[in-house]
């Protein structure tokens, strides 16, 4: 009878009583966000499944908050071997949670419902020119945008943006309803090209770049006791339904590396980048760092870390008629590519402020076995004293040394929230476990 009275409850508000109880939102909060009711349209573009778990936790993250947003997409876009499949993994889990999810909201979608949304994307990463062909996933995103809603269409990157920059290629009159979040840094190291392409034919497109900010989630702030990254799972997320078995089963700790994408629209104001909120704080961005050297750089060449370097190199004499040639940088292997004025081109972004070596292998003679290296290093605090008119709605990590979590800059902005963030997410969970009761409101 208790639950029978609860499912009456639900099926009269749009939302479960429970659910209000459930938000952490302080009160007094000047913050607005799914959390306060807004409802945001979005789309999640994740490389899931590839070499790093951590898009795994984030989808368990996003699907206990699915009731909060209108969810219109679930794109594969990985650099690896994640695919389409790994996204229905998890919905899977969902599913054997969905009856007790849906007693405490009637907004929670079917799994059916998140199972069509969810599309294929890029598998590879883009050429030089930034753009390769159209997928399934970008059509999606292209559809959604084009649909007659007056909100904006948040696109939150969690891999590669590929499928992005081919959609504004196709269809560049759906860039004013996009708003983007893209967690960027170890991604943009594998999506040079397609990120280069979007700042140089689209440089008016409303995006978030978190380069590091992001790390906030899971790198300092309060780890004490039930809120470190290994116990907070053991206590709080093991043995909550399916949902919270799969994400331990992924890893044993906190990750949840793109799970600010969504914070940023659960708490904060989502159209103001520059304010407070669970997804951090950022500023305008200056112009975005590219370094071109029409030689062989060495370690004492530096570089901002998260630049675009593009290194043109002159193929000499005795070029064989398909010139090729793979620049090897640690655990990448970037392909040359050959524009037909006699030199071949590389570019590659650093993803931690350090050295670098490099070394070419190629048919041609004049490259092949040639090395050479780079340093990669943080920006001066000043730089964001300089945003530029070029990249009007372009926004990034905060560089100001108090807001770094170590040399990750605007970490704080993200692990300043932690224990309302971390409990937000425990409450949220416990719907896998058990149905909303009314007695309880849990």
């Amino acid at each position: 009878m208790v639950k029978l009275a609860c499912l009456v409850l639900c099926s009269l508000t749009a939302t479960c009583a429970c659910a209000e109880v459930q938000t952490s939102i302080r009160a007094g909060s000047t913050h607005s966000g799914a959390l306060e009711g807004q409802r945001y349209r979005i789309i999640v573009s994740t490389d899931i499944g590839g070499t790093d778990p951590d898009d795994f936790q984030s989808m368990v993250h996003l699907l206990v908050y699915t009731d909060v947003f209108d969810i219109e997409g679930l794109i594969s876009s990985p650099f690896d071997k994640g695919r389409k499949r790994d996204i229905l993994q998890v919905i899977d889990c969902y599913e054997r949670d969905y009856e007790n999810l849906e007693t405490y909201s009637d907004r929670y979608p079917t799994p059916a419902a998140l199972r069509a949304i969810t599309k294929q994307g890029e598998t590879e990463r883009a050429p030089y020119a930034g753009v390769r062909r159209s997928t399934e996933g970008s059509r999606w995103i292209v559809q959604c945008a084009r649909r007659d809603d007056p909100r904006p269409l948040y696109v939150l990157v969690w891999g590669l943006i590929e499928d992005l920059a081919q959609a504004l290629h196709d269809a560049p009159d759906i860039l004013p309803k996009l708003h983007v979040y893209w967690i960027g840094g170890p991604n943009k190291k594998w999506s040079p090209d397609a990120y280069q392409y979007i700042v140089d034919h689209h440089p008016k497109l409303w995006i978030i770049e978190a380069n590091a900010t992001y790390r906030g989630w899971f790198t300092g702030g309060n780890q004490s006791g039930q809120w470190g990254n290994r116990a907070f799972v053991k206590q709080h997320i093991a043995g909550k339904g399916a949902l919270g078995d799969f994400f331990v089963s992924q890893k044993g700790d906190i990750k949840m590396g793109d799970t600010p994408s969504v914070g940023w629209l659960l708490k904060g104001n989502p159209d103001d980048p520059t304010q407070p909120g669970w997804g951090g704080q950022f500023v305008r961005a200056w112009e975005r760092p590219y370094s071109r050297f029409e030689r062989m750089t060495k370690k004492t060449d530096r570089m901002d870390v998260f630049g675009i370097l593009e290194l043109v190199l002159p193929m000499g004499n005795d070029v064989p008629k398909q010139a090729k040639a793979m620049l090897a940088v640690e655990n990448q292997r970037l392909p040359g590519h050959a524009p037909g004025d006699g030199t071949l081109r590389f570019r590659f972004c650093p993803k931690a402020a350090k050295a670098y070596g490099f070394k070419i292998q190629s048919n041609v003679p004049a490259l092949d076995g040639k090395t050479g290296g780079i340093t990669a290093y943080l920006p001066s605090p000043d730089i964001a004293q300089r945003p530029t008119a070029n990249l009007p709605n372009w926004w990034t990590d905060d560089p100001r040394l108090d807001l770094a979590e170590g040399s990750h800059h605007g970490a704080k902005t993200v692990n300043q929230w932690r224990e309302d963030y971390l409990r937000d997410f425990s409450e949220r969970v416990i719907r896998c476990q058990a149905p909303c009761s009314a007695e309880t409101g849990r």
